[in-house]
């Protein structure tokens, strides 16, 4: 009977937390953060530039946080989104895939487009579309840039 009731209290604390789906009007924060009804949300995997981090494409000064945050915008287009919830960051957001009207996963879009990175240290997901992105030189990867983890850092190159 000892045994039973040990299990059954293992399973009672071994068992996560059922994750969210939120669905609704998103507003997009920056290129990798949105709200939708007053909850933060921040895509999983992936880490865009911050909203005042500039690039330079030769000598010119390219506002590439604001170009990424316009990416997003763009991809959401002003319809529903779907996010379903990976994890609860330290920030309290929760970290979320999320894809728009027409079912793209947005994340992985804006690493296509050249436009966020995979991140790396948190998930290995979009790897294959930073790739994609670095060989056809899209978006970040057509200029100078510092990765958002650094620039966060204080390198400003």
């Amino acid at each position: 009977m000892r045994a039973l009731a040990l299990a059954a209290a293992f399973l009672v604390f071994a068992t996560p937390a059922l994750a969210q789906d939120i669905t609704g009007p998103a507003r997009v924060i920056d290129g990798d953060t949105l709200d939708i009804a007053g909850q933060r949300i921040r895509l999983h995997g992936i880490d865009a530039p911050e909203s005042r981090q500039t690039c330079a494409r030769g000598e010119r000064e390219v506002r590439c946080g604001r170009a990424a945050t316009a990416a997003l915008r763009r991809l959401i287009d002003n319809e529903p989104v779907s996010c379903q919830e990976r994890d609860v960051d330290r920030y309290r957001r929760i970290v979320a895939v999320c894809f728009n009207a027409e079912g793209q996963d947005v994340g992985a879009e804006l690493v296509r487009e050249g436009w966020a990175l995979a991140y790396r240290q948190f998930s290995l997901d979009y790897v294959g579309e930073e790739l994609e992105a670095e060989a056809a030189k899209a978006g970040l990867w057509s200029m100078d840039f510092v990765e958002p983890w650094e620039w966060r850092r204080g390198t400003r190159r």
